[in-house]
């Protein structure tokens, strides 16, 4: 609340704040559109930051061959940690340690999370049952406990990390795509989920574990790959990248710094490990170790490294195995068994002439899993859309979950309406019993079965069993949507895979009634098995709504049977046929609510996709710097675009492409050459050459204390909006009698007369010679000032400030000095593609690698930029809303070698800005965009 309270205060002042480009709403978080560009930077700005100018080198740490010569305690044990940590890495190698650990501590958080989960559910249930005597003080209890949980679990979540709401999937599937999403997986991150989700499952609300847990292992990883950084090794994160090596020859030329390997090994590593994290969220969440490794390959990864394989399977085994022996130690289990242990008939298990009904429980799946995913989507919009509730609700944060879980909790009260749909069962019980392989209709009468108490829930006095199915099935299809879009650690997997099998026992339960005596085969009689059909349902609608096939096998593992492989397998294959023709999968549709980056698939029979190519769809205002430009170019690149990357081209007029620089090393570069220290430098140099001359030998001004204010953006900014004018921030001039005249006249005389280097850099007017490039082009309409910290720094050194004059005058010669780019860290070798290479094409190289921008090149000359988001732009806009197929306009134009219409912008556009000033040479039409499809 107080970060909003800021940034409102900040944008009402004129100034945009600077955030971490997450914006907490009533249901979802949304991330704005600039996301993955602002992650990148921040990250690459911390990781590949090096010492500041002013500042001495890192202390070295002593090399682990001179530790023995230590004598002190803290040297022997590093000694003895080093050995160990050379012994362990010898004899069993990295990897398998940091599974090892990953799988254990993951068993660990999932075991002792059910536990406290299973007591939340037991103190609810006695609470029912205690006051069973009064109605009244039963509804209470029943109502109250859930709500004090969720508010809880919705409280804690968003003081401590607003992060952790949420399933977790998306995310991750972002995350493993390349893009750094800040604070997502901190200690505290998962903190925050793993106590908010413990409550929300406790609150017995139709909420899942599967989707958090594969978020918390996925932290669980990224802290363990931290804490072994500390021994060093392949998890070592490298600070000082590009810094070595550096012989005589270093000042002979230029000489590029380029990104030490070590860093992209580690980025690599930590993203292997990562898709190996959240294998192991499913696998000890279910004891499924085989559908965990294949269910997190299908909903984060597009292509999947073969490589990879073992990790997942091995961290997934040993932390599945761990978590069941566990339940076998708190005596919860006898052995080590599935989850969900069923027994259904081997030797006949279903009939030939059953597989119909299996087929038509797929169909039916396909279209309930495509309406769930569109009811969940619409709740959040419609929410979002009514403006008024959505900002009465944004101030009183509790009060929504609050509501929705007292509206839930009230359907399901025993004593009420809740009989009618088996309410006072948990999840566990509820699948349970619609596993049971026993028939609980025999002539429209409930049969015998055990434990009388949970299956007796399904047949009320005053209903049978047909009509609990269908009013559970309904209630708890629109209950779970619902319940999803509280803002606190949740998932829908779970609930949707109860939902699913309480259809498929009622399709069951149908077939049963049908045929009473079962059907007939040769001369034998097999009777039908409900359980079966829930089984195949709960599959087949999990699959529907997550857009996977390995929820079969997750059954398979749940259930410890195999053998309805075949009806379960037909099934699942025919919901996601259904399913992914109608709607994306949920995980995908909460990306787009989210708004993170994401790639879309091409999808089934776009043929005219195939005849798109990379010249039809790209940029071609690129934003770039020649090698031989000045700090003033590199200003005004600055202020004609907020893109991630600048191109370093060798020349404007060769534009042969030699790198990529990242905007924060730009900035720094801009810093360093304006900054207060080379100032402070040339005072000095000043003053010396001027005590080294005769006529210089002048009496010091007065002991007066000397004080100057410091003026620090907080990140790159743009010119001021247009018709605005607003007076440059002039430094702080040396205390005289002028100067005290001055303050007296304004409170904040000096404040005003700060820094006007950094102004003019950041938040000021643009220089001359791009103020008019930005009054052709249209695009410094609506820009807002950067927030400026001011601060009062009091130096006894500083004496003889310069005057304003000076400050201009030396600043001018400061921005008409060459550029080195022998201190900046560049990217030698970014990624490229040719001009015609098809949209195909690029689609799979932007997905197999996971790259958010590709350079355009013809010959080694830079033509072109394509982006995630114009390739996204080409992919959805290539079919209309009617169906009919349309082409990029400029892939018309290469056809009938014409080009004379102009385009409008699209948002890579205002992403890139304006154009630049050296553009690029065109052939015929000067547009810059191709893309008319929103």
């Amino acid at each position: 609340m107080a970060a909003s309270a800021a940034a409102a205060a900040a944008t009402e002042d004129g100034m945009e704040p600077r955030a971490l480009q997450y914006e907490q709403t009533l249901m979802y978080g949304r991330y704005t559109q600039d996301l993955g560009a602002f992650a990148k930077e921040e990250a690459a700005r911390i990781r590949l930051g090096g010492p500041e100018p002013w500042k001495g080198p890192p202390s070295p740490r002593a090399p682990p061959e001179l530790l023995e010569y230590g004598q002190s305690r803290c040297a022997r044990c590093r000694i003895c940690t080093v050995h160990c940590h050379k012994f362990l890495v010898s004899r069993v190698g990295e990897d398998w340690i940091f599974l090892v650990l990953l799988g254990l501590l993951m068993a660990l958080v999932s075991w002792a999370m059910d536990y406290a989960i299973a007591a939340c559910l037991q103190a609810q249930q006695w609470m029912s049952r205690g006051l069973n005597t009064n109605i009244l003080l039963q509804y209470l209890a029943w109502v109250t406990y859930p709500v004090v949980l969720i508010t809880f679990s919705a409280g804690f979540t968003q003081i401590l990390a607003p992060q952790a709401v949420g399933s977790g999937i998306p995310e991750m599937k972002t995350i493993l795509r390349g893009v750094v999403l800040k604070e997502y997986l901190t200690l505290k991150t998962f903190v925050a989920k793993v106590i908010g989700l413990t409550c929300a499952l406790g609150s017995g609300m139709p909420l899942g574990k599967e989707g958090p847990f594969v978020h918390i292992a996925s932290m669980c990883a990224a802290l363990l790959s931290k804490f072994l950084s500390l021994f060093g090794g392949i998890y070592e994160v490298r600070g000082t990248l590009g810094g070595e090596g550096r012989g005589d020859g270093w000042a002979a030329g230029l000489t590029l710094t380029c990104l030490s390997p070590h860093s992209r090994q580690n980025e690599s590593r930590n993203t292997e490990m990562l898709a190996a994290a959240c294998a192991v969220g499913v696998g000890c969440c279910f004891a499924a170790p085989i559908g965990g490794v294949l269910f997190s390959i299908e909903v984060t990864s597009t292509f999947f490294a073969v490589r990879n394989y073992w990790r997942g399977f091995f961290a997934a085994t040993f932390s599945a195995f761990i978590f069941r022996v566990l339940a076998v130690w708190n005596r919860d289990e006898e052995t080590i068994t599935a989850l969900f242990k069923t027994r259904f008939r081997l030797d006949f298990p279903f009939d030939l002439q059953e597989l119909p009904a299996f087929a038509v429980i797929g169909i039916a799946s396909g279209f309930g899993g495509a309406l769930f995913v569109y009811l969940n989507r619409k709740i959040v919009q419609v929410m979002r859309k009514q403006k008024t509730i959505n900002r009465f609700l944004m101030k009183k944060r509790l009060l929504f979950p609050a509501l929705v879980t007292l509206l839930i909790s009230t359907l399901t009260f025993p004593p009420g309406f809740g009989q009618f749909m088996a309410g006072q069962l948990s999840q566990k019980e509820t699948l349970v019993t619609l596993f049971d392989n026993r028939t609980w209709v025999r002539q429209g009468l409930m049969e015998e079965v055990e434990p009388p108490g949970t299956s007796q829930a399904w047949s009320p006095p005053r209903a049978n069993v047909f009509l609990t199915l269908v009013i559970f099935i309904l209630m708890k299809f629109w209950m779970s949507a619902l319940a999803t879009t509280i803002p606190v650690p949740c998932g829908a997997f779970m609930p949707v895979f109860v939902i699913g099998a309480a259809f498929g026992r009622l399709v069951g339960e149908s077939m049963a009634a049908w045929f009473p005596d079962g059907i007939h085969t040769d001369s034998s009689t097999y009777r039908i098995v409900p359980g079966g059909y829930a089984v195949v349902g709960a599959a087949a609608l999990a699959g529907a709504v997550t857009h996977t096939v390995s929820t079969a096998v997750i059954v398979f593992e749940l259930t410890g049977q195999i053998a309805h492989i075949l009806p379960v397998m037909i099934a699942v294959i025919l919901a996601n046929a259904v399913a992914q023709s109608l709607q994306p999968s949920l995980y995908d549709s909460i990306i787009r609510i989210k708004k993170l980056p994401y790639l879309p698939e091409l999808g089934w029979g776009r043929h005219q996709q195939y005849r798109v190519r990379v010249e039809d769809i790209m940029v071609r205002d690129v934003p770039h710097v020649a090698l031989s430009c000045t700090f003033r170019d590199l200003r005004l690149a600055l202020h004609r675009t907020k893109g991630r990357m600048l191109a370093l081209v060798e020349s404007p007029e060769s534009m042969i492409l030699l790198g990529s620089i990242e905007r924060s090393q730009v900035v720094a570069l801009l810093g360093a050459q304006l900054s207060p220290a080379r100032r402070r430098q040339y005072m000095q140099e000043r003053r010396a050459a001027q005590t080294s001359s005769p006529s210089d030998q002048e009496s010091p001004p007065g002991p007066e204390t000397s004080v100057r204010f410091q003026v620090n953006t907080e990140d790159p900014g743009f010119p001021a909006a247009r018709g605005e004018t607003h007076k440059p921030l002039k430094p702080a001039l040396k205390r005289g009698s002028s100067s005290t005249t001055n303050l007296k006249e304004s409170p904040t005389g000096n404040v005003e007369q700060a820094g006007i280097a950094l102004r003019s850099l950041f938040c000021g007017s643009p220089p001359p010679e791009a103020a008019s490039e930005l009054e052709k082009s249209g695009k410094c309409d609506k820009r807002k000032l950067k927030r400026v910290r001011i601060s009062l720094a009091s130096d006894s050194d500083l004496e003889g400030e310069m005057t304003p004059e000076e400050i201009l005058e030396w600043e001018e010669q400061q921005l008409d000095e060459p550029v080195n780019f022998s201190d900046c860290k560049i990217d030698p070798a970014p990624f490229q593609l040719v001009e015609r290479t098809s949209l195909h094409k690029t689609h799979t190289i932007f997905s197999l690698l996971g790259v958010d921008h590709a350079y355009v090149t013809s010959i080694g000359r830079l033509i072109g930029i394509v982006t995630l988001k114009e390739l996204r732009k080409a992919i959805e806009g290539s079919v209309t809303a009617q169906g009919v197929k349309v082409r990029p306009p400029l892939a018309s134009f290469r056809d009938s070698a014409t080009s004379s219409s102009d385009t409008e912008t699209t948002e890579v556009h205002a992403l890139w800005g304006p154009r630049s000033r050296h553009g690029l040479p065109r052939e015929g039409s000067p547009s810059d965009s191709d893309d008319k499809c929103q």
